[in-house]
């Protein structure tokens, strides 16, 4: 058994340390310490003391008398004095004792220990034996891997001398073949000068001396036979295309800003465990999956033997921005683009459906426009480009974007009611953006039209008519009449001679996107104006993150149209899915270079998404922390097109407080599917569709599951039914309500019930079933409930004002007079956002 130390014995017998450590100092042993080591005879000799001190005292030889011991019982009868016969017990007991002679003994341990000698030496023979024959195997060993090693040694040495032989017969019978071949150029064949001759001869006899020299060796190559055709050269295309270098091979490689170690290891040409074992002896541990930064990759490429070039991850979008920079060509002037601007109803479409002699206004739903719809005119001083936005709150951020993608703006005012909230977002929009205001002062047709009063709640706006001095051109219009509709385009052509408005006619185009939807038949479709450039049918575009093929144009009349040029709006087929609404436009060459940076756009949109996720969740985390949870009700959010989404989103989001919210945990452009309405299910949600409505699979959903789905066309509607949602959400609120007064008159003193108060009623009703409150010098000093209400002998419900009564309290007993008795109920407050 191998030696343990104390503390290890210890855990074996189930001792404590210092016990077992005093145990062998009581053995004698010299163990002080729990990491010394124990050997099999120290712990036999523990055992022996052990024992002996137990009362167990050794055994020092084997028994020399061994005494045996016999009990038997048997039965048998007997003959009574009454002739009856009994049974009784007969017991015989046997002992025989055994003593072992000494001679005997002597033998026996003599015997004895002739084994244990014996076995002993048969123990050692056997262990020389086994030694002996270790030796001589390793001997064995040593002595053939000598041969072998001078056996390779050997065969290395005559596979070098029979090449080199090979060669040199090679070389002379390629020499003999030129010089036979140059004989045969000079004149007949076999007359040969005398020296050629000589030299013939001098070479066989160096031939002959060396095999007589030789040894066996050489003998047995002479006896070789001479090759009898050409050596084998292998011609031109025969050869192997691969060498090996022979010098190290030195790449560049190319390292973004975070890469895997097996992309790292595939542009350095090597394997990936290398790499990962590389890293391993710098000190860092990383699998062939990880994702390792810059700096880590530079320092692992530049110790590996290779150049580093650092490559930025926008480095792509670099690129683009150079090629699209260059000069595309010259530059001719161009249409203006107005938007038309304004607070709701005040005229806007309307206004632009007479210039345009169509009935756009009729067809919105509601009465009010949700889009911004782009359309060109031609008059007789040339075309103009209308945007026509939204004038609700809603849409702020759309009016934002045609302000930033128009030239002029055209501020239409109601004569009859004035500025208003929207107005003056339309006027900040349009500074933002830095374009001029041309104002339109509408529905001069009515009897209320006040011009003055518009001219003076703009000018308070730093918004000057020219007639007062300043640089804004007001003209009074009728969207209804058509008055003033001439004056307002000279205006509006007036302004864009002023700003000289040019772009480049031909070479790729550029754009904005103004909307986007998805049309069911045809796919995504995004209404873009055309900014500089030449967009043509069958353009390779890339639209923010999204990149496709043009595979139709259209004008804002749907007709197909072949190209479009500069403030021409157009609507395009094509894409694989919705811009959104303010996206750029640009045509390329290259499809796959569009894919690669659409979808690099795509990836950095996802990391700066998941980045304000966490960074949400981690704020919410701390901002709810101790709070009670807050309610949310969760919407699934379907729209037609893409700025109604946006929109839409935006305006539900700000509703709510600190105790309820909107989250929109979907939103998409088209109609509600069954995978919308799974979505709903699963996560508790409403459906909301808005100008779309679900197909036959989301219905069966919805039907089998009962879910909430509800089609809207008009956001007010919308934004009125989320707010009572939240308001049927918020927690119920109470608030105190005191119904009655009573004043303390006299006390008395009841067996059953205690003090009993004489009370006269001055306020209200006092009920039994109300809680109270006795108050001593207008001081709280007791709440609770009501034990008795008499008047004289009855119980009654209820005490009305200027009445007497008798009032016990439920457990309180000091009651005093003077003391009022307060009666209040607890009266539910309705709440709204």
């Amino acid at each position: 058994m191998a030696d343990v130390t104390v503390a290890q014995l210890a855990e074996v017998v189930g001792a404590p340390v210092d016990r077992l450590l005093q145990q062998m100092k009581d053995a004698g042993l010299s163990h002080k310490e729990p990491g010394e080591t124990v050997s099999d005879h120290e712990k036999a000799a523990l055992l022996a003391y052990l024992k002996q001190a137990h009362g167990e005292a050794p055994r020092v030889s084997e028994p020399s008398k061994i005494t045996l011991k016999r009990k038997t019982v048997s039965q048998m009868k007997v003959a009574g004095g009454s002739g009856k016969n009994k049974i009784v017990n007969v017991e015989v007991r046997k002992k025989r004792t055994f003593v072992k002679s000494e001679q005997a003994a002597e033998q026996e341990n003599e015997q004895r220990r002739q084994q244990d000698s014996r076995r002993e030496e048969d123990s050692v023979r056997l262990r020389a034996e086994k030694e002996a024959r270790s030796t001589a195997r390793n001997q064995r060993s040593r002595e053939d891997a000598e041969r072998q090693e001078e056996e390779r040694r050997r065969q290395a040495d005559e596979a070098a001398k029979l090449k080199a032989e090979e060669e040199r017969r090679q070389a002379d019978q390629q020499a003999k073949l030129q010089e036979a071949e140059s004989g045969n150029r000079r004149g007949a064949p076999g007359k040969r000068g005398k020296k050629e001759r000589d030299d013939e001869r001098d070479d066989d006899r160096r031939g002959r001396g060396a095999k007589g020299k030789g040894g066996r060796k050489d003998r047995r190559d002479d006896r070789r036979p001479t090759l009898s055709r050409k050596p084998f050269k292998p011609s031109a295309g025969m050869e192997h295309g691969f060498t090996k270098p022979t010098a190290p091979v030195v790449r560049e490689v190319s390292i973004p800003e975070t890469i895997t170690v097996g992309d790292l290891a595939q542009k350095m040409a090597v394997k990936g465990a290398d790499v990962v074992k590389y890293m391993f002896k710098l000190g860092t541990m990383v699998t062939i999956n990880q994702v390792i930064d810059q700096d880590t990759a530079a320092i692992v490429v530049e110790e590996m033997g290779h150049k580093v070039k650092l490559v930025k991850a926008d480095q792509i979008e670099d690129t683009l921005e150079q090629e699209l920079s260059a000069p595309q060509g010259e530059s001719i002037s161009r249409a203006p683009v107005v938007t038309v601007m304004g607070h709701v109803d005040h005229g806007k479409t309307s206004l632009l459906d007479y210039i345009r002699k169509s009935r756009v206004q009729s067809g919105e739903a509601g009465g009010i426009t949700q889009h911004i719809g782009a359309y060109h005119v031609q008059t007789d001083k040339g075309m103009i480009t209308f945007l026509d936005t939204p004038g609700h709150a809603a849409f702020t951020a759309m009016r934002a974007r045609g302000a930033q993608a128009t030239d002029i703006v055209i501020l239409v005012v109601a004569a009859d009611d004035g500025v208003m909230p929207q107005t003056e977002e339309a006027i900040q929009h349009a500074r933002d953006a830095g374009v001029p205001i041309v104002v339109a002062v509408n529905k001069m047709d009515k009897h209320e039209a006040d011009p003055d009063r518009v001219k003076n709640e703009l000018a308070q706006r730093d918004v000057i008519p020219e007639d007062w001095g300043g640089d804004v051109q007001f003209v009074p219009v009728s969207a209804h009449t058509g008055m003033g509709i001439e004056d307002l385009l000279d205006s509006v052509l007036l302004q864009s001679e002023m700003l000289e408005l040019t772009a480049v006619a031909e070479g790729p185009a550029r754009g904005v996107v103004i909307e986007s939807r998805l049309d069911k038949g045809r796919g995504p479709v995004a209404s873009v104006l055309v900014q500089s450039g030449q967009l043509n049918r069958g353009d390779n575009v890339l639209v923010g993150q999204q990149y496709g093929r043009v595979r139709a144009l259209l004008d804002e009349n749907g007709k197909a149209i072949e190209q479009a040029g500069p403030s021409i709006p157009v609507e395009i087929l094509g894409l694989d899915g919705t811009p959104d609404a303010g996206d750029e436009l640009l045509v390329v060459q290259d499809e796959r270079k569009a894919r690669e940076i659409a979808m690099f756009r795509q990836g950095k949109f996802r990391e700066v998404k998941l980045a304000r996720q966490q960074a949400a969740k981690l704020e919410n985390m701390f901002k709810d922390m101790g709070s009670d949870e807050k309610k949310t009700l969760k919407v699934v959010l379907k729209t037609d097109v893409r700025g109604s989404l946006e929109a839409i989103t935006a305006a539900l989001q700000e509703q709510g407080n600190e105790e309820v919210d909107v989250k929109v945990i979907y939103g998409g452009v088209g109609a509600l599917t069954e995978t919308d309405a799974n979505l709903a299910l699963a996560s508790n949600a409403i459906l909301v569709g808005f100008n779309v409505r679900a197909d036959s699979a989301a219905r069966r959903v919805v039907e089998a599951e009962g879910l909430d789905l509800r089609y809207y066309s008009v956001i007010y509607d919308i934004i009125d039914d989320v707010k009572q949602a939240l308001t049927g959400m918020l927690k119920a609120t109470f608030r105190e309500e005191i119904v009655g007064v009573a004043e303390v008159r006299d006390v008395f003193k009841a067996p059953k019930i205690g003090a009993v108060a004489g009370c006269m009623v001055i306020e209200g009703i006092v009920y039994r079933n109300e809680r109270i409150r006795v108050l001593r010098e207008n001081v709280v000093i007791y709440e609770g409930e009501l034990e008795s209400l008499r008047r004289f002998k009855d119980d009654v419900a209820e005490v009305r004002h200027g009445m007497e009564c008798g009032i016990g309290v439920k457990n309180y007993n000091d009651v005093k007079v003077g003391d009022k008795i307060e009666v209040y109920k607890s009266v539910q407050v309705e709440r709204s956002l």
